[in-house]
């Protein structure tokens, strides 16, 4: 199906996608849409034909644990809702723990890389068949970004998405972006991973911006399109004319006018590229980065119970890391899980000023570093609007803040949120074991 170019819709700028010329498409992030009651400007854009695809961020396919039944009803859902011709998600993982590992469950409230091992492929490929059979139209999934490097990996990116599309036929949504950062963070040549993965099974293509700080490439979806960006995705039209290219963003919004310039410079940058060479045809098998072909493992070989136990006891320990303050696993950076870990708990902090405005209010200069140190060891283990209640809990269990006035503002709002009366320590320790008893 050809899409066309697209941009990515948010509500903070619906008004300014929906006035863009030449938009033959939006995305959407369908965790953020309610079935039933679709967005006006979502309605408006669908009325004058334009295709709304929906955009999952919180399945975690690449998890140990097989897709939660209701996420998957979820999403489709919200297909139907949109009568989107396709869905998207990521290969990633976003949890970890719980009944697989015998520890208490993790949220990383981003999305992680899983490890490129034939382990980690085993777990992903029966997730994606299981979520295929779950959705009413095709699926396809997006390469993210990392700051972090699994050791011992056995595959290249390219080779992974390869055995991906060649052991369940999705699709794939290759981010231009991604494959750049990955380029910067982990040294990763773009061109080689573009020659390994079949780009026949492209489904479409995200671009989007980010910035470098200290050698570390953020990718921020914050910031405008930069020029190495735009010339990952002319290495990419060279190889392949891709049925569709959409723009996200998804912070610090600029005016209507920047945003159309950005798609400009992307069509410019598709426009500028190589024709596509007329003798590109789907690879019979995945090369290695020498040339030489890739010694495959037969699928589920060593069975997938077991590959799902070890991808389990791994992601855990990494996640755990980086969001509760244990030890460091080995074979990982510790400067970039660190690095990976204040940039986990920044976004928490953002995205709970956003679910619940009334704490940064209530709280003034001081909650950005208050929620900072909340979260330095206190895992998110029940989505955003729990860990905005859960950080109201402990300051008020600690008498906090001190301004008494803000103190009653704080305890007014956790009571119309959670109960008639405001925690006591007592109380909050002996929840707090329970729940790790019980695994949650």
């Amino acid at each position: 199906m050809k899409l066309g170019i697209g941009i990515g819709w948010r509500p903070e700028i619906a008004e300014a996608v929906e006035a863009l010329p030449g938009i033959d498409w939006v995305e959407a992030v369908a965790e953020n849409l309610c079935p039933g009651h679709l967005p006006a400007s979502l309605v408006r854009l669908r009325e004058r034909g334009v295709t709304v695809v929906p955009h999952g961020v919180a399945l975690g396919l690449g998890g140990a644990d097989r897709p939660d039944p209701d996420r998957l009803a979820a999403l489709a859902a919200r297909v139907a809702m949109l009568d989107a011709p396709l869905v998207t998600e990521h290969i990633a993982f976003v949890r970890a723990g719980g009944p697989l590992t015998a520890s208490p469950a993790l949220e990383a409230g981003h999305l992680l890389p899983v490890p490129r091992t034939w382990d980690a492929l085993d777990v992903l490929c029966e997730n994606v068949r299981i979520a295929q059979d779950s959705l009413p139209v095709p699926l396809a999934l997006e390469n993210i970004a990392a700051l972090v490097s699994w050791p011992g990996e056995e595959l290249t990116e390219g080779q992974f998405l390869a055995e991906l599309v060649e052991r369940t036929g999705v699709r794939l949504l290759i981010d231009v972006a991604n494959l750049h950062t990955n380029h910067v963070n982990r040294g990763e040549d773009p061109a080689v991973a573009l020659d390994e993965l079949p780009v026949e099974a492209i489904a479409y293509v995200h671009v989007a911006g980010g910035v470098e700080k200290d050698g570390v490439w953020h990718d921020t979806h914050a910031h405008p399109v930069t020029r190495p960006v735009l010339d990952v995705l002319s290495l990419l039209r060279s190889r392949v004319d891709p049925p569709g290219v959409l723009l996200e963003r998804d912070d610090d919004f600029p005016p209507a006018d920047e945003l159309a310039g950005e798609l400009t410079a992307i069509r410019g940058a598709l426009a500028a590229a190589p024709s596509t060479p007329s003798s590109a045809t789907p690879s019979a098998s995945v090369p290695s980065v020498s040339g030489e072909r890739l010694s495959r493992r037969p699928a589920d070989a060593v069975g997938t119970p077991g590959a799902r136990g070890r991808t389990a006891l791994a992601q855990t320990a990494l996640l755990s890391a980086l969001v509760a303050g244990t030890p460091a696993p080995d074979g990982f950076d510790r400067r970039r899980l660190g690095v990976q870990g204040r940039a986990l708990a920044a976004k928490r902090a953002d995205v709970v000023a956003k679910v619940a405005p009334e704490l940064p209010e209530i709280l003034g200069t001081g909650y950005r570093k208050e929620f900072l140190s909340y979260a330095r060891n206190r895992p998110m283990s029940g989505g955003y609007r729990r860990d905005a209640l859960s950080f109201a809990e402990l300051l008020l269990a600690e008498g906090r803040p001190a301004d008494e006035a803000a103190r009653q503002r704080l305890t007014l709002w956790w009571q119309e949120r959670a109960s008639s009366r405001p925690p006591r320590r007592a109380r909050r320790l002996v929840r707090s074991a329970r729940a790790a008893l019980l695994g949650r």
